[in-house]
């Protein structure tokens, strides 16, 4: 029996784990949605599966998608398995555009899935040139003037292929996409190729999503979800923004940096703009390699001795003198002085420091800004928040940039000294009503641009039209997209968006027309 027993320990030390393939690694943990970001009415975790349902009494209006937010799309090998239930059809997009103003609504291309015998293995472009190869076709997309999809080659019949995938039970897609070329397999078998030498409107790169499709009810299910990031093929065309979400902090409605990433990322991908976003949890990520690939990274994470940059400084600054932008929000400011300090005033020019800078709530009126692209279409606002303020700056502000200022009110020192409340120096100035900056920017004599702000504790506070906007012109700005002159498109937020993607839960007493009444009288500054 000991024999036997030692035996099945070396088996199960020896068996492979479910990431051992050579560089795919696993983008759903079977435990939480996480950075998958669906309609919280129809996507959900169950029995370690991303589950996607409509019913009678829950229908969707139209077709709505699971996103991914932990990265972008561009060359890469994906692989899953999905379960589709006797009705309704869905499907894998990659490459994909998030459609502006319409939350969790994807164009682009689209691996099929089908619960009938037609369509389950095609490639179909969501809102995006119709069929693009149906299967058992390998097919290129040309422009000639018209679109024309031309076939070149039967890859296998579609009935014949319809046998190797099985009805209302596990099966597992693989799609690989190399440059232009696109590859879909159900089952080992090669269901369609489409090549895309459509210069015109062919897609390199962009979101991954999972589809719940309108019409009877369906349900869909998806599990050991692995993605294999290849070198890209082409060169890119756009901006990647790496949002580093911390961890959470001071409960529900405070320092929400998972669901404050996530709005923000969503709004950059829908902005029109050359940006695409992507988001990772608990501070730094967990592969570090994804930096590398940024243009701007955002940390809105708690701060302190805590700071997840506090370990990782020589590796951000070595980003940094590449000219990767910085942007660090609320809690993200602070960090010790010294090393990381130094660290922070080189990237943004300033920072918070203990027994120096205070963090009181206040109500800052944000009634002057200044010329400068974080700034374009913001209108003046107003806003209750713990608006931290005399932070540490470079000396006399050398290449320092306000972006938002305001004199504090003497209340806001009300607390007894101590390293977050008050100091000698910051009574004095405020005192002597010396105006304090609560936003600024730096451009880099690396060429790198920085950005800092303050506020972003009360979690509402995304829903001021005036305050995303300029977080979402800095994030832009420090990655070197040009700013429009009315600013990035800031959407129409709305309390529900607003309670999408918590990493903790709403509670049941939770006050939703307080937060609503919020939005309102926004609207009327």
């Amino acid at each position: 029996m000991k024999w036997c027993l030692c035996l099945l320990f070396l088996v199960l030390c020896a068996a492979p784990a479910v990431n051992a393939e050579d560089g795919f690694e696993s983008i759903f943990d079977g435990k939480e949605l996480g950075v998958w970001d669906g309609n919280p009415k129809f996507w959900r975790v169950e029995d370690g599966t991303i589950t996607g349902e409509t019913t009678a009494e829950n229908p969707t209006k139209g077709n709505t998608f699971c996103v991914w937010r932990g990265g972008v799309t561009e060359d890469f090998e994906l692989k899953l398995e999905y379960k589709i239930g006797k009705a309704g059809n869905s499907g894998i997009q990659y490459r994909s555009f998030e459609v502006p103003n319409e939350r969790w609504v994807i164009g682009g291309y689209q691996a099929d899935i089908d619960s009938g015998d037609t369509f389950s293995g095609i490639n179909y472009g969501e809102r995006f040139r119709g069929i693009l190869a149906n299967r058992g076709q390998e097919t290129v997309l040309k422009r000639d003037g018209d679109f024309k999809v031309e076939a070149v080659k039967q890859l296998g019949d579609s009935a014949e292929i319809q046998k190797q995938i099985k009805k209302e039970d596990w099966n597992t897609y693989h799609i690989i996409a190399k440059g232009n070329r696109l590859e879909h397999r159900i089952n080992g078998v090669v269901t369609s190729v489409c090549t895309d030498d459509d210069a015109k409107e062919r897609r390199m790169a962009g979101v991954l999503a999972l589809q719940l499709h309108a019409g009877p009810p369906m349900k869909v299910q998806f599990r050991n979800i692995e993605l294999k990031k290849l070198a890209p093929q082409a060169k890119r065309n756009f901006k990647k923004a790496v949002f580093l979400a911390g961890n959470p902090s001071h409960g529900f409605g405070a320092h929400d940096h998972q669901s404050g990433c996530m709005l923000l990322a969503w709004l950059l991908n829908t902005s029109g703009l050359p940006i695409l976003s992507e988001v990772h949890l608990h501070g730094w990520p967990k592969d570090a390699a994804v930096l590398n690939e940024a243009d701007t990274i955002i940390s809105y994470t708690d701060g302190g001795d805590g700071h997840p940059f506090n370990s990782h400084i020589e590796e951000v600054d070595a980003l940094a003198k590449q000219g990767v932008g910085t942007v660090f929000i609320h809690y993200g400011v602070e960090v010790p002085a010294e090393k990381s300090g130094k660290a922070f005033l080189d990237w943004t020019g300033g920072y918070f420091e203990k027994n120096w800078s205070v963090n009181p709530h206040w109500v800052a009126s944000y009634k002057k800004l200044p010329k400068h692209p974080i700034t374009a279409g913001v209108k003046p606002f107003s806003t209750d928040d713990e608006w931290y303020y005399h932070m540490r700056f470079r000396e006399k502000l050398d290449g320092v940039t306000p972006i938002l200022t305001d004199l504090p009110p003497d209340s806001s020192l009300s607390r007894p000294d101590g390293p977050h409340s008050g100091n000698a120096a910051v009574r004095a100035a405020v005192k002597n009503k010396e105006p304090q900056h609560m936003a600024w920017a730096t451009e880099r004599n690396d060429t790198g641009r920085g950005f800092g702000c303050t506020g972003g504790h009360v979690h509402w506070n995304w829903g001021n039209d005036q305050f995303r906007k300029l977080i979402l012109n800095a994030i832009a700005w420090s990655a070197k997209v040009d700013v429009p002159a009315e600013g990035v498109t800031a959407g129409n937020i709305t309390v529900d968006d607003l309670l999408t993607n918590h990493d903790e839960k709403i509670p049941a007493d939770f006050n939703k027309a307080r937060v609503q009444a919020m939005l309102d009288e926004w609207k009327k500054q």
